[in-house]
């Protein structure tokens, strides 16, 4: 028995020996360009490698300082690949270069647009501050939405969009150098994300999403993710998406659903989704809303409506809609991507129809009606009406002292209303007033200009002091700021019956000649450079002796 394994052995070396000597005495690597020989240690494992492309214009010296680490000098890209001289690099030819030798550098995604209450949790010092436009998302925060959405951009261009009610975490957003390669994992704990992520470069880019109790990695492609305790849920649109439980994915291709739970015996389902409904036309420019939205029946008990703006991407409406049509509402002049899909027996969208839109309305001026023109009101605080003839408007009145309207003395709030009250009581004068009317956010109508009096009278002026003087009396009262004038009156009698004198005056001061050893009654009133006076104040007594 033992010399039988000694003879099996044998032949199997000599075999080996044999194969061996068939071989080229060197074999080479698969390289483009260079006459070096390649290792003769066989590697125990393959390295990860990116075949890069030289471009036009492009030298070697230029692509290992942009796309190689410090740490790695240019030569060892020369080795590797078996080039001899670097100046044989040119336009069509491939570098094989190794992922661990590439830079990587993080570089944050940028927020383009949010609606509503969102937060940004920092992944430094997890303190909480509002999200806003423009704001950079760094390795390690967190992005918590309320009752708002959001619409992130990452380094490759790929867009995510936060539904409301979700928590997004950025856990890697790394950039290889300028090579164009990504390396982006994201953990939605829960909620719903929409995704439109940019094709991969393969070997090396990466984009995953990780749940609490799925994985979806992708590679180019449009899907949307929902996540919830015990429960993933995944809806592919384009492309194709390796999802499942971590280590037990496979890949789901556009037109599919895929669902994974850990509840009960888990495991992952797959469906097919519900085709996209057909959506009757609209035309290209709404010039007024709201506009109806219909599609042909197709058998779903629900749909989901969802609208974006096209230009930032931002979140503009989401609805779950039932019947077959649904009005459009409420949005400013712009492009919009409505999508419209019909939801299956889980809740899951389907394929969308999508339908591009654009929002052109134009403000019309406003008709006044109340008050007339020229009306005297006693109210300060007086209602003024209008009609408006679009749709979709929203209106304000405002009020000035100048015609020109260079000085807003009170305005109303933007509404859909057709009346409405000063922000502020108006003192007694003249007034102009107006009512602009805007629609779609930047379309803007102003009504004709119409005069208003409101009538009133100015605070009754007080006599502080008399002062006598030889046969003069002089007399002091208090100053009224909307005075640009005083009427004084003097009488013999304290019910100022007979007028002896009356005279207007500028200043708040006058001096009086009386005949001693009568006596005498003055009163004073304020007036002002409209219709406006005051009460006469309370009489004064006045005696010389």
């Amino acid at each position: 028995m033992i010399h039988c394994s000694t003879r099996t052995l044998a032949n199997v070396i000599l075999l080996l020996g044999s194969l061996w000597l068939a071989l080229p005495a060197h074999a080479e690597l698969s390289v483009t360009r260079g006459s070096q020989p390649g290792s003769s240690m066989a590697e125990s494992a393959p390295v990860p490698e990116w075949v890069y492309t030289v471009r036009p214009g492009e030298n070697f010296n230029e692509i290992a300082s942009t796309l190689l680490a410090r740490n790695v000098a240019a030569n060892r890209l020369l080795q590797h690949n078996g080039i001899d001289n670097p100046a044989t690099v040119g336009s069509g030819d491939t570098l094989r270069i190794p992922l661990a030798w590439l830079q990587r550098q993080p570089d944050p995604a940028r927020v383009r647009s949010v609606a509503g209450q969102v937060q940004l949790i920092s992944g430094s010092d997890s303190s909480k501050r509002p999200l806003t436009s423009d704001m950079l998302v760094r390795v390690g925060d967190e992005i918590l939405s309320h009752s708002g959405t959001a619409t992130v951009e990452l380094a490759d261009g790929s867009v995510v969009r936060i539904s409301p009610n979700s928590r997004l975490a950025f856990n890697r957003l790394t950039q290889y150098g300028k090579s164009g390669m990504v390396d982006t994992r994201l953990r939605l704990n829960s909620g719903e994300i929409e995704t439109q992520v940019k094709p991969v470069i393969e070997g090396g880019s990466r984009f995953e999403i990780e749940t609490p109790s799925a994985v979806a990695a992708v590679r180019g492609t449009m899907f949307t993710l929902r996540t919830s305790p015990g429960k993933t849920d995944l809806r592919v649109t384009e492309g194709e998406v390796s999802f499942g439980p971590p280590g037990k994915t496979r890949r789901i291709p556009a037109g599919y659903s895929a669902s994974v739970s850990t509840v009960g015996v888990g495991g992952m389902s797959i469906r097919q989704l519900p085709p996209a409904p057909t959506v009757n036309p609209l035309p290209p420019q709404l010039k007024q809303l709201p506009a109806q939205l219909s599609w042909q029946p197709n058998g779903a008990s629900a749909h989901r409506v969802d609208i974006f703006d096209a230009e930032s991407g931002r979140w503009m409406d989401s609805r779950r809609v039932t019947g077959d049509n649904f009005n459009i509402d409420l949005l400013d002049n712009g492009n919009y991507d409505i999508h419209l899909a019909a939801l299956d027996s889980r809740g899951i969208a389907g394929m969308p129809g999508i339908l591009n839109v654009e929002v052109d309305l134009q403000a019309r001026t406003a008709t006044l009606e109340q008050p007339e023109a020229g009306a005297t009101v006693n109210d300060d605080m007086p209602e003024f009406r209008w009609q408006v003839h679009g749709e979709n408007e929203v209106a304000r009145v405002e009020i000035a002292a100048d015609k020109e309207f260079g000085n807003l003395v009170a305005t109303s709030e933007w509404a859909p209303d057709q009346s409405a009250l000063p922000s502020r009581p108006l003192s007694p004068g003249q007034y102009y007033w107006r009512v602009v009317t805007e629609a779609g956010g930047n379309s803007v109508a102003t009504s004709e200009a119409r005069t208003l009096v409101v009538n009133g009278t100015l605070p009754p002026v007080r006599i502080i002091s008399v002062n006598y003087v030889d046969s003069q009396v002089r007399v002091f009262w208090q100053n009224v700021d909307t005075a640009v004038e005083y009427r004084l009156q003097l009488s013999e009698e304290p019910r100022f019956n007979n007028i002896i004198k009356e005279a207007t005056l500028s200043d708040t001061t006058a001096a009086l000649r009386l005949i001693p050893g009568r006596r005498y009654f003055v009163r004073l009133k304020a007036l002002s450079d409209g219709p406006l006076e005051s009460r006469w104040g309370p009489g004064r007594e006045l005696f010389l002796e």
